[in-house]
């Protein structure tokens, strides 16, 4: 293996650590409708591409799936998501204009795959903020699977875009311009 490629595995091997720190910390702090743990996956796939993003957003979840529980796992095709569309839209850079297109795409398209895990594991509550929006929406009369999908691109709309923001506001950061390869 080549020095460059060693290095973005390593990359890629912090943001995985990242991504469950991140995550983690976010969901034991109860904060609503924030997550946090894509950024990881967010900032290989906008500097690396979508192979190592994909890469990163996989091991992710089986990670989480060794310690808490295999129910994590599925969510990995969410994590693929969010690195095939950063890695599309960060082909020439990955400014704050894409961040935010980014962020918004993501807050609809991973929903799309996360409400019917979501529904099939858990039965829509999972025990983070986005569950009152659900509850909301339920009492509203909507049925299981489109409050599950709404209430999930309520929370994404906020994780995701400001996910996407502090990425790009990190890749500008003069300190990381080294870890560049495109």
């Amino acid at each position: 293996m080549n020095n460059s490629k060693a290095r973005v595995i390593a990359m890629c091997a912090i943001a995985v650590v990242l991504n469950v720190v991140l995550g983690e910390a976010v969901s034991m702090m109860k904060i609503p409708l924030l997550f946090l743990d894509t950024m990881g996956t967010i900032f290989i796939a906008a500097n690396f591409g979508m192979g190592y993003g994909i890469l990163t957003g996989v091991t992710t979840n089986l990670l989480m799936g060794l310690i808490s529980g295999p129910l994590s796992i599925p969510f990995a095709l969410v994590n693929v998501a969010v690195a095939i569309v950063v890695a599309l839209i960060a082909k020439n850079g990955f400014g704050y204009k894409k961040a935010l297109i980014a962020g918004v795409l993501l807050a609809f398209i991973c929903p799309m795959i996360g409400a019917p895990i979501r529904l099939a594991l858990f039965g829509g509550f999972t025990g983070s903020g986005t569950d009152i929006v659900i509850m909301a929406l339920r009492a509203s009369g909507k049925e299981m699977i489109s409050a599950t999908y709404w209430g999930a691109v309520t929370g994404n709309v906020v994780d995701k875009i400001i996910s996407c923001l502090l990425v790009a506001w990190f890749i500008k950061l003069p300190q990381m311009k080294r870890f560049a390869v495109k």
